[in-house]
């Protein structure tokens, strides 16, 4: 006799319409968020003269690599994506460490500080002193003028990431680090061993949120790295990219350039395909956890 192991679920009409619709709606949203990129795409390999003329294109009709070839050229670029490589995977490795293990200091019951570090912490994310009193805190008192460590420490202490965390680890029972001591676990055994391997949503979110801002970083560069500096991160690399073929073109010798020549909008679409290409990639690798962490941060948060 055989036995029917079918665990499917019978769909009733109403069901299947609102599930078709669902999927249509998906979809078109789907299609709504990569057809930019698409069309960006399409335009970084197109002329110059073909921009200027008809608009964007989502299918190059004179193909060429004038914008990539402006963009890298002199290898400058690929120092620039090394460089911010290395940035995003120190600082985001750095970070998480940071931020776990103060998330999950501040959880802990048994710790007798943690309402008024939680008050302080969350007290800086609502208040600035402002631009000037934090330069000269970098500058003069860190010292940290055209030092890369200028544009990893902000985001490595983040309150917003730190109260993430925080939350968290309130799905976490207490009972589990109370289990660990009674077995004779240290502090950093029971974090270790027992806290860490149920917070895998948890950094692969914030590991996530860190990443993204570490590649995208331009703003602490333009502040702290003057023109001392060889190799600057990605984003403000592209950034004077952009700004030196402006300058080219309002200055007297680009009155003597055809416009063709310099391709300002190419350029600024193949910046925008070589800023935001490589890290698209990471997401995937992440996306089981994100959502998970995304879910239980927002039932506990």
């Amino acid at each position: 006799m055989k036995k029917n192991n079918s665990n499917k679920v019978k769909l009733g009409a109403s069901d299947k319409i609102v599930r078709g619709f669902g999927y249509v709606v998906i979809t078109i949203y789907a299609l709504a968020c990569i057809f930019p990129f698409l069309l960006i795409l399409g335009s970084s390999f197109t002329a110059e003269e073909v921009i200027r003329t008809e608009g964007v294109q989502l299918i190059p009709k004179q193909f060429t690599l004038a914008a990539y070839e402006m963009v890298c050229k002199g290898g400058g670029i690929w120092k620039s994506y090394l460089l911010t490589i290395i940035l995003t995977v120190v600082g985001t490795a750095v970070g998480l460490t940071i931020i776990a293990m103060t998330g999950y200091a501040l959880q802990r019951k048994d710790f007798p500080f943690r309402n008024g570090i939680s008050f302080y912490i969350y007290f800086t994310s609502l208040f600035s002193a402002g631009l000037a009193p934090y330069y000269l805190l970098m500058t003069q008192t860190y010292h940290l003028k055209d030092s890369y460590f200028a544009v990893l420490l902000p985001l490595m202490m983040s309150p917003w990431l730190i109260i993430m965390m925080k939350n968290f680890v309130k799905a976490i029972p207490h009972e589990i680090t109370e289990s660990g001591k009674i077995d004779g676990a240290g502090d950093m055994k029971i974090f270790v061993s027992l806290i860490l391997p149920m917070l895998k949503p948890a950094l692969a979110t914030i590991g996530l949120f860190l990443a993204l801002g570490y590649w995208n970083e331009w703003y602490q560069s333009s502040l702290f790295l003057s023109s001392k500096v060889d190799v600057k991160p990605l984003q403000y690399t592209l950034y004077e990219v952009v700004n030196k073929m402006d300058q080219l073109k309002n200055s007297i010798a680009g009155q003597y350039i055809s416009l063709a020549d310099i391709p300002t909008e190419g350029i600024k679409m193949a910046n925008a395909i070589l800023a935001t290409g490589p890290i698209i990639f990471l997401y995937p690798f992440v996306q089981k956890y994100f959502i998970s962490g995304i879910t239980v941060g927002a039932v506990k948060g």
